[in-house]
């Protein structure tokens, strides 16, 4: 083995050894991570920022030093004084490797930047929310009837309204009395109510009657992206939608990789927390740009999130959900001002407030999922699957409801995939393979034609091809398994075996060539034998948290599938149905919600009465730990095949055909195996 240093890019997880004294930047062009530079390496343009990261990465198997790297250079100074550099960056065609280290690379320094797929899914709302604008006249003060401005305020707001018990901050007691006198005695007052109390807060005051308008956010805050929406708070109409890698990605693709980050390194915890918080920050900028207001106009934010993204922007440790029995610090509802958790991007005095949280793995994000999907309201059975890095299920009816996590890791997000990558354009999103020739062909985000329309190539000249995300490999699997090139154990046949040059030898083992563009230059992006068992891991740990709470509910099939998150809503039910992903149901009864859990956060922050009703759902919901039940490694083992060893899957072999095929890990003509066969007669 070589002993060249290790490095490791993060998000994509691709990594490799160099020899010390390679740049950065190099490492990554030779690793094809997406990493930009105009100037050729020379310092000047500034596009291949990265950021080092250090400390213990169990996941990696590395410790990360910052002796890991050579030291800053006079380029990279005289960059950081003319032009600025966020502390803790580096240029990467100047740092160099001198040991194993684990490197971000920012959305900004990324040549196709990460398609962020959680847009707002249409759903009607009653309006309602716990922020409303009042035009309030003041009684002028009198020598005679000393009173505060304040209270006289309060006051009109009773005489008026019919608003009893008002409070304001440090920061409005300081703008009150110029703006009473500006307003000429008539002012607009932005108030806060909280659902669990009828104290009212001041969140914002204009002189006269004002027009201004006053939003919100509704933020999806998932451990590999942060998904925003910005909501008018008066009739709820999404203004923009935006989302951003989540930067801790970089100590951890995973969810207990964070903890573990936050237990082996002192401090890590806190670490992360500012990194979320930065990337918050940048994202309500971003989105308050997009629509055209003044940041300062977001009065109210309502998060969701897992357990660990809970704990982490809250600025707890996370470290007692990593063991049993996974105790929350509070699974209630949180309400707080935006400032105690350094949300300086917004106005000063907004609000936030984070939905509860259902057990120590199951977070307020599958609250969310719950208030938009309520299956606690369902007649029929139904299965609400929430598909991510740590995938959120239901299942209930009006009887009963309950919850699991199902820690599925980042390949289905085009994570630990050999060509995966983050959905990007000129990411392979679609795949079809033609059972007859064993020929492929794709579709790439950014471009609505398959590789073998004409035009395509023209049309994807700027992207290019440069890899594949998570949808595509799921398809790319499946697609594999019904054109008879993967048996049901998930192995790749070999070029004998299944009569097509596409499948080559790998090692011991063989892989699918899907696009091969290496004799001019391009990518070479195949679908390794590798790949195949991290999305037999992922898809085996779904079905069995699924099919764990069926087990509870004492049920052998459910009447209807429901896929939520953001990659629930771009996959193929037929192709998840033909992997496994999923138990058995009519396809036609296998619907896409979206992005409900933003959708779950928008109807909690424009209706009041959500919030309530949530805290209240989320106390009859039954919680199923799937790390401590022993049925949950015998579910998964059996959904290892390719759909499942045992299951019959009745309502998919109505519509599909699965070839009876079986491959071995012999030679790679399969000869080796079959003589082993053939010995054992």
């Amino acid at each position: 083995m070589s002993s060249d240093p290790l490095v490791i890019f993060t998000p994509s997880g691709k990594r490799g050894r160099f020899p010390v004294g390679t740049p950065i930047l190099t490492a990554a062009r030779q690793l094809g991570v997406d990493l930009d530079s105009v100037c050729g390496g020379r310092g000047i343009c500034s596009k291949c920022q990265i950021t080092p990261s250090f400390g213990e990465f169990p996941k990696h198997g590395v410790t990360s030093t910052p002796e890991a790297l050579s030291d800053w250079n006079a380029v990279e100074e005289r960059y950081k004084s003319k032009r600025g550099m966020i502390d803790g960056r580096r240029l990467g065609c100047q740092a160099t490797v001198k040991g194993d280290v684990v490197i971000d690379v920012p959305p900004e320094s990324q040549v196709h930047r990460q398609v962020v797929r959680k847009a707002a899914t249409a759903r009607a709302i009653t309006m309602d929310p716990a922020t409303h604008l009042y035009f309030v006249e003041v009684q002028e003060p009198d020598m005679h009837e000393p009173t505060g401005d304040l209270e006289r305020l309060e006051r009109a707001l009773k005489d008026q309204w019919g608003i009893d018990g008002i409070t304001a901050d440090l920061s409005i007691l300081r703008r009150l009395q110029p703006t009473l006198r500006k307003g000429n005695w008539q002012v607009t007052v932005a108030l806060h109510k909280g659902h669990d109390d009828t104290s009212h807060r001041i969140l914002d005051i204009w002189p006269g009657l004002s027009e201004t308008r006053i939003y919100g956010l509704a933020i999806d805050l998932g451990s590999t992206t942060i998904a925003a929406h910005l909501c008018d708070l008066r009739n709820g109409d999404v203004k923009a939608s935006s989302g951003v890698m989540n930067p801790q990605i970089r100590f951890g693709e995973d969810l207990m990789s964070r903890v573990s980050y936050a237990m082996m390194n002192p401090g890590g915890d806190q670490e992360m927390t500012r990194a979320v918080r930065v990337a918050i920050n940048a994202l309500t900028e971003t989105i308050a740009a997009e629509a055209g207001i003044d940041p300062n106009q977001i009065l109210e934010t309502v998060f969701v999130c897992n357990p660990v993204m809970h704990h982490l922007l809250l600025g707890i440790d996370p470290v007692e959900l990593g063991q049993a029995p996974f105790a929350l610090a509070t699974s209630g509802s949180v309400s707080l001002n935006a400032r105690e958790l350094d949300l300086t991007a917004m106005n000063e005095t907004a609000r936030v407030y984070v939905l509860p949280c259902i057990a120590g793995h199951v977070g307020a994000d599958a609250a969310a999922v719950a208030l938009s999907e309520e299956p606690g309201k369902s007649e029929d059975l139904v299965l609400v699957v929430d598909v991510g890095t740590n995938a959120e299920i239901l299942l209930g009816n009006k009887t009963r409801v309950l919850a699991c996590s199902s820690p599925t890791g980042p390949a289905f997000e085009g994570a630990q995939i050999s060509s995966g990558q983050r959905a990007a354009p000129g990411a392979i999103e679609r795949v079809e393979i033609d059972p007859v020739t064993k020929e492929p062909r794709f579709r790439v985000i950014g471009s609505d034609l398959w590789s073998d329309d004409p035009g395509f190539d023209a049309a994807t000249a700027v992207t290019g091809i440069t890899g594949i995300c998570g949808s595509g490999i799921i398809e790319a699997v499946a697609e594999m398994r019904l054109a008879g090139l993967l048996d049901p154990s998930g192995l790749i046949g070999s070029a004998a075996q299944t009569g097509t040059q596409r499948c080559v030898a790998e090692g011991r083992t063989n892989a699918y060539v899907l696009h091969d563009a290496s004799a001019t230059g391009g990518p070479r992006i195949t679908v390794t034998q590798s790949d195949i068992r991290a999305i037999q891991l992922a898809k085996s740990a779904l079905y069995a948290g699924a099919r764990l709470l069926m087990d509870e509910m004492g049920v052998d099939t459910v009447d209807r599938i429901v896929l939520a998150g953001a990659f629930g809503a771009h996959i193929s039910t037929r192709h998840a149905m033909v992997l496994g992903m999923i138990p058995d149901a009519p396809l036609d009864k296998v619907t896409s919600a979206g992005n409900a859990a933003g959708t779950g956060a928008r109807i909690a922050l424009c209706n009041i009465a959500a919030r309530a009703e949530i805290e209240r759902v989320v106390g009859e919901i039954t919680k199923v730990e799937t790390a401590i039940e022993p049925r949950f490694q015998e579910h998964f083992v059996a959904a290892n095949a390719i759909p499942h060893a045992t299951a019959p899957f009745p309502n998919l072999m109505q519509v599909v055909s699965l070839p009876d095929v079986s491959f071995n890990t012999g030679g790679g003509d399969g000869s080796e195996g079959a003589r082993r066969r053939r010995r054992r007669k």
